[in-house]
């Protein structure tokens, strides 16, 4: 994805990238954490799926928090500063191998837009099998921050964002999320996306304003 990224650089970016606001200059990471971080992305993955859906005596419960406790210790002293760490940079890890992030996959980078593909986990579920409201702006947020940066645009925030839900999001269940830019007016870009089954059925739309920060803006 970042020789897309690279490519999908410049429509529309008159001032230069990496000039805008006081926000970092990230780039995907050279240093992945090597061929084990996806394996442990997705292994947290799983357990934080499990640790919603299990109902486990005591004593499991126990074992389970002094493990997660030993691994947490573990990992403690290899913290780094924000932009270092290849969670959120792991350009080829469903969700950029971030935990953060819903684990999807991007198929599509480019400046006509972006499209990803993916499922909405135990860990995201709501109730009665569907995906909880709330993570359905996430996906779209993170989406519309691809589209930006797929188009060129320089370095925006959400300035405004609406979710229209149309019918009921599954979990587990293979679902595609694709969006383009509308318009852009000055610091302004708009964009519209939505959320699709297999079907094509429009499980959910939404639509947003990015704002390109101003000099010294985070």
């Amino acid at each position: 994805m970042s020789e897309q990224v690279e490519r999908g650089r410049g429509r529309g970016d008159v001032d230069g990238y990496e000039k805008h606001g006081g926000f970092p200059v990230y780039r995907a990471a050279e240093d992945d954490g090597g061929p084990d971080f996806g394996r442990l992305i997705e292994a947290m993955r799983v357990l934080q799926d499990a640790a919603v859906s299990v109902s486990a005596p005591a004593d499991v419960v126990r074992q389970a928090a002094e493990q997660a406790e030993a691994l947490a210790a573990l990992l403690e002293p290899h913290r780094v500063p924000e932009g270092q760490q290849p969670g959120g940079r792991s350009m080829g890890l469903p969700g950029r191998g971030s935990l953060l992030m819903l684990p999807w996959t991007v198929d599509k980078f480019d400046a006509t837009g972006v499209r990803s593909t993916g499922v909405f986990r135990r860990f995201h579920m709501g109730g009665n099998g569907a995906a909880h409201g709330g993570t359905l702006p996430l996906l779209f947020d993170d989406l519309f921050g691809m589209i930006t940066h797929a188009y060129g645009r320089p370095i925006s925030r959400t300035a405004y964002l609406h979710v229209n839900y149309r019918k009921i999001t599954p979990i587990d269940t293979p679902l595609v999320i694709e969006g383009q830019v509308d318009r852009v007016d000055g610091r302004k870009t708009f964009i519209t996306a939505k959320l699709m089954d297999a079907e094509g059925t429009v499980l959910a739309d939404g639509e947003a304003l990015m704002l390109v920060l101003l000099p010294g803006q985070p």
